[in-house]
């Protein structure tokens, strides 16, 4: 029998450690998921402790995830790109990119370049909020990139910013309008109450956006948060609509697509956009094509994915 390249063995034992404290699988479950004995389970286990990897998060790189992260890092031209192990989780991989966001975001806060931190909302977002450890920072502040109010004023069950500032202690500025008006008359009264403007010109300028990725079909959480109606939504996709970003929906291609929606958007504009550092945390099947076409759009620095999602993107 040959034996094991010594990279793939650290790559196992990385990946071993991830399900076993990241996913919360027993030794037992990490043994069947890798096809490997208990015993050889328990050692992969230590070896990554002994190496070094394991800390509060994981330093030792995957081989597969390595590659993905290559491979969609040259053809979307991406800064930055991280490809989480896949946890098997049905549905949308929220808690995989959740460890994995939160990972991120922590050094992020850390990094004193970073003043200003413009923070988006939805699942995934709000699962790396929820996996953040506690901290104190005391040179960053948090500002919402959009409304965090529904269409009836409620607040978006989704949005993070409360529970960020209570996790760090720092500033942060919510924007008190709903995500979209009921028209553009109405968007220009909203932008003019007290207070408004100041959010949203520091939210534009926000050196950093962290936001995640919305799709456009029946099951877009702009739709089931009470954000949107499916039949605006329902234009959206007529109009060649297939990913959204804070507010703008974008074709395959990767260019904006103009609705009723864009005069009564109430987020960062487009041209903000393109003047920023703007990292992305999604994955799932349902979002490899609205991942797909915000990529195309030039627009992100950064991604934080999942490896299945990873892979789609790169055989596409």
């Amino acid at each position: 029998m040959p034996a094991r390249n010594p990279d793939n063995e650290l790559s196992l034992a990385t990946r071993a450690a991830w399900l076993h404290y990241g996913g919360g699988l027993s030794q037992t479950d990490v043994a069947k998921r890798l096809s490997v004995t208990k015993v050889k389970a328990h050692r992969l286990i230590s070896r990554a402790n002994q190496e070094g990897f394991v800390k509060i998060s994981f330093d030792g790189e995957i081989a597969e995830c390595a590659s993905l992260e290559m491979a969609l890092s040259e053809k979307f031209g991406l800064n930055y790109c991280e490809v989480v192990p896949d946890l098997e989780e049905a549905g949308l991989p929220v808690r995989a990119l959740g460890i994995g966001g939160a990972r991120w975001l922590t050094r992020e806060i850390a990094n004193p370049a970073n003043k200003v931190i413009g923070i988006g909302n939805g699942r995934t977002l709000q699962s790396c909020i929820r996996n953040m450890a506690s901290m104190t920072t005391e040179t960053v502040k948090f500002v919402s990139l959009m409304g965090g109010l529904t269409r009836n004023f409620a607040a978006n069950p989704h949005d993070v910013m409360h529970r960020l500032a209570e996790k760090t202690g720092a500033e942060a500025y919510f924007m008190p309008v709903p995500f979209f008006a009921n028209n553009a008359q109405d968007r220009q009264v909203m932008l003019g109450q007290r207070g408004v403007p100041e959010v949203m010109s520091m939210a534009a300028t926000s050196n950093l956006k962290f936001v995640g990725i919305g799709t456009v079909g029946p099951s877009a959480q702009t739709v089931m948060a009470g954000v949107l109606s499916e039949s605006t939504m329902e234009d959206v996709r007529n109009r060649g609509g297939v990913g959204e970003l804070i507010g703008h929906f974008f074709d395959s291609e990767g260019q904006p697509v103009r609705t009723e929606l864009s005069e009564r958007t109430l987020s960062v504009g487009l041209d903000d956009l393109h003047n920023s550092r703007i990292v992305a945390v999604s994955g799932g099947e349902e979002k490899v094509n609205a991942i797909q076409a915000i990529l195309k759009s030039g627009l992100l620095d950064g991604l934080i994915t999942d490896e299945r999602t990873a892979k789609a993107i790169v055989g596409h």
